[in-house]
């Protein structure tokens, strides 16, 4: 396939569907690093526990959610993304969709460095936060605030949206005390919160991403480049 094909193919993809893609590039591409040189580039975007050293590293807040640790990682952080993410798409637009699944990566971000430098049994935890669940559930819970009668099939039954918002809530709440990863499920419910949250201020009238929206166009604007007006000509017969 060339270049211009994947190009091609590319374009064509929903927002979900190219958040999935660079998932898992940048996924595999982590893999190879590791197995071929030796190195890992991790380090430098995972979201550390510490104050101290997230200001050295303040991209983190969101590129931690680029990476992840294991295929089943990956694989199931996707499929829901890419679930959730048709729903959504069908109701709102690539841009709103960026919204809540960027701030629900930032919110779940910021829940775990809270959580690390606040609750005693945690402070002295030697760990780092990846994935891009908060995101994710993000995204799941907006919809099932959002539409929460709306059925889905699940296998060979038909799922109320609500069921499934409050299945995944109650699973990571459940496993906080059980769990070795209790970083990870409480950026999950920081996801989750502000996915509810976002959608209940929605249908009241009030978008809470858009200032977060136009703040990311001012920065996409800075990287454009600004086209050159060419000079006007005048031809004299």
């Amino acid at each position: 396939m060339t270049q211009g094909n994947l190009k091609y193919h590319y374009a064509k993809l929903s927002i979900a569907e190219k958040l999935i893609a660079i998932n898992v590039i940048v996924f595999i591409l982590e893999g190879l690093l590791k197995a071929l040189l030796g190195f890992s580039i991790m380090s430098w975007f995972e979201l550390p526990k510490d104050f101290s050293t997230f200001i050295t590293q303040p991209w983190s807040i969101v590129s931690y959610s680029f990476f992840h640790g294991s295929i089943g990682h990956v694989f199931w952080n996707m499929m829901l993304l890419y679930f959730s993410g048709r729903i959504f798409l069908n109701l709102f637009g690539n841009k709103r969709f960026l919204n809540v699944y960027f701030l629900g990566i930032i919110a779940g971000g910021l829940v775990f460095l809270l959580s690390y430098n606040v609750f005693p049994t945690l402070i002295h935890t030697n760990t780092a936060l990846i994935g891009a669940s908060a995101g994710v559930t993000a995204v799941l819970l907006f919809v099932c605030s959002y539409i929460p009668n709306q059925e889905v099939k699940l296998f060979v039954f038909n799922v109320k949206l609500w069921y499934i918002g409050a299945f995944v809530v109650l699973t990571d709440l459940i496993q906080i005390p059980t769990s070795g990863n209790i970083g990870g499920h409480l950026a999950h419910l920081g996801g989750a919160v502000l996915g509810y949250f976002y959608a209940r201020q929605l249908l009241n009238g009030n978008d809470i991403g858009s200032g977060f929206g136009k703040i990311v166009d001012g920065i996409a604007n800075l990287f454009k480049k600004r086209e050159k007006k060419s000079p006007l000509k005048t031809v004299y017969k």
